[in-house]
């Protein structure tokens, strides 16, 4: 018998486990992007190693934990390191693949604010702030963004700039507008490649480094996502509709959240 219908979360889990298929080392947090890390290891992927911020390097959880801090990720790790370790010697010289990161926002650039929500000195909502993302987004090899789609999330401008995505961007032939820039920066990873939210996924403009909806995920519509976002949305030519939930990803899914 087939499984009940995907909820949106789960059908933008399981697309985020989809992007880890040909990734050899993914670097992860908690709830979203480690349950589709997870996942992409149990079905998709067997051999792709996770790091958790924490220092845990190669767990093998079985669950999702419930922080970073669980002890089943450092009881299944190839090898357990110190955090400043694990900048140091794992994400700043490029030894991560792929990052997952959220962000309470981000603009047309995929740049990211996880530290105010308002002005910075009185803000109306104080944010957990960078921990890692500054870094992360500057040392791993690219990064995926997992966040709602909705225009608190996607806005025309950031209240704060936690995390560089691709700055100001790049005009028609591809210079940079200001020094606000990825290469100026000196920052050696590609940066944010793909956006997943509720409704699609977006990915940089190879030029312009804009967000350009690329996708849409089952159920979701071009005008849907124009809706929901704080600036005037580019559309790809040929938006690709991406392929429901098989029944195996369902299932699995479903039994890793249930454990």
């Amino acid at each position: 018998m087939s499984p009940e219908p995907a909820t949106v979360g789960e059908i933008q889990t399981i697309v985020a486990a989809r992007r880890l298929r040909t990734a050899k080392v993914v670097f992860i947090g908690v709830g979203k992007p480690s349950t589709a890390a997870i996942l992409a290891r149990e079905i998709h992927h067997p051999e792709l190693v996770l790091v958790y911020e924490s220092g845990t390097i190669g767990a093998k959880p079985r669950r999702v934990p419930l922080s970073i801090g669980d002890g089943e990720l450092a009881e299944t790790a190839d090898a357990v390191v110190s955090v400043p370790e694990m900048f140091a010697y794992w994400v700043q010289p490029g030894r991560i693949d792929v990052a997952f990161l959220g962000a309470a926002q981000i603009d047309r650039h995929a740049n990211l604010n996880s530290t105010v929500i308002g002005d910075y000195d009185t803000p109306r909502t104080r944010l957990p702030g960078a921990g890692g993302a500054p870094e992360i987004a500057s040392g791993c090899g690219e990064v995926v963004v997992i966040v709602p789609h909705d225009r608190r999330t996607l806005v025309e401008r950031l209240d704060f700039v936690t995390t560089v995505g691709h700055g100001d961007g790049h005009d028609e032939h591809g210079t940079p507008r200001s020094d606000f820039d990825r290469q100026a920066l000196g920052l050696r990873g590609r940066g944010p490649t793909a956006v997943i939210t509720d409704l699609a996924v977006l990915e940089p403009d190879p030029v312009t480094r804009e967000l350009v909806l690329t996708q849409l995920l089952p159920g979701a519509t071009v005008e849907q996502a124009r809706e929901a976002t704080g600036w005037p949305l580019r559309i790809a030519d040929a938006v690709e509709a991406i392929h429901p939930p098989t029944d195996h990803e369902l299932t699995a899914l479903r039994e890793l959240v249930a454990r």
